[in-house]
């Protein structure tokens, strides 16, 4: 694969769609078919995915949503009000709240507000380093009075590997944040308030064993820092964005991909996040999962795209899937919480 696949700046979803279909593996469509699951449907919708927009106050190497201080999508109030009237006209029964750092958002506390105010489970896609600026000195105890489960992304145990995915620092941050968090009662036993971590491999490989990691994380994060926490998640780099132009500029594309295709496994296909969610993205379009959404592959055609007209046959819809599926079905499957098998 020619270096000139990927540009940069960062090329467009049309273009990583372009060099996702280059590689000669089978269609994933295929591998669906041979699994007796194509054409892939959801099965109802549990979570409403919000990703506000894509201003972050990190710029990770491995980011999915290409996400920074300079990005300017940010979800306004009317979409936020949106979504919403869709929540309060649904059964859904838990808002994934994502970003970017959604905290950023001038409209992130009255999304948390309003969803709690309906009954609803919340969760916060936390990048950790975001509890620490000034401008969010009073996020944790925010978080906690509204008891949101906060997720949030860690790569390592370790200063060297976190910083090197994440920037220099950031390690040391994300523990202090940690610790905060703590402090206001996450991952206490009998607290009622949820801390779980998200991992994901720092290259081209496939995460180990969740249970595994987990274990390592608990017993470093606890000996080394007095840190602790609920669960670890772990999820498979997906091949979009930033991600995918390492693997191109690296040379690692053809075998990560040819990684990921050949580890494809039907249970893992089966439960895939996107036969139980729904993604809105910062301009209130539609998608399966925030995979989909940062390559622009909206919604089936025979469903509404906007959330505004949210309705019930979302869930039961077609869902919309590509070569990157491969990313969730590898394994013991990758999903926003962590393994599916």
């Amino acid at each position: 694969m020619s270096l000139a696949a990927i540009q940069h700046p960062l090329a467009s979803p049309r273009e990583q769609l372009r060099v996702l279909g280059q590689l000669r593996i089978r269609q994933f469509e295929e591998a669906l078919g041979e699994s007796g699951l194509h054409p892939l449907t959801a099965n109802g919708i549990e979570i409403l995915q919000i990703n506000v927009g894509r201003l972050c106050n990190q710029t990770c190497k491995h980011c999915h949503v290409d996400a920074g201080p300079d990005r300017r999508e940010i979800m306004s109030r009317q979409t936020a009000e949106e979504c919403i009237r869709a929540l309060a006209g649904s059964p859904i029964p838990t808002v994934d709240i994502t970003g970017g750092a959604p905290e950023l958002n001038p409209n992130f506390r009255w999304l948390v507000e309003q969803a709690r105010a309906l009954g609803r489970r919340v969760m916060d896609r936390c990048n950790l380093t975001v509890l620490l600026l000034p401008s969010q000195s009073d996020l944790a105890d925010f978080l906690a009075r509204h008891q949101v489960e906060v997720v949030c992304s860690l790569p390592y145990f370790l200063a060297d590997q976190t910083d090197r995915q994440r920037g220099e620092g950031v390690f040391a941050k994300s523990v202090e944040a940690l610790r905060l968090l703590n402090q206001a009662g996450y991952g206490r036993v009998g607290s009622g308030l949820i801390l779980n971590l998200v991992y994901n491999p720092a290259g081209a490989f496939l995460p180990p064993s969740q249970a595994a990691i987990e274990a390592d994380f608990r017993r470093e994060l606890s000996r080394r820092y007095g840190v602790v926490f609920n669960s670890l998640f772990t999820i498979t780099n997906m091949p979009i964005s930033r991600f995918l132009e390492f693997l191109v500029r690296s040379g690692n594309y053809d075998a990560y991909m040819s990684r990921l295709a050949a580890a494809y496994n039907p249970k893992a296909a089966a439960g895939v996040m996107c036969r139980s969610m729904i993604s809105v993205g910062w301009d209130g379009t539609l998608y399966d999962c925030d995979f989909n959404q940062m390559l622009d592959l909206r919604v089936d055609a025979s469903v509404p795209r906007h959330v505004r007209d949210l309705a019930v046959g979302h869930a039961s819809r077609r869902i919309v899937t590509g070569q990157h599926c491969y990313g969730c079905t590898a394994g013991a499957g990758s999903s926003c919480g962590g393994a599916t098998v």
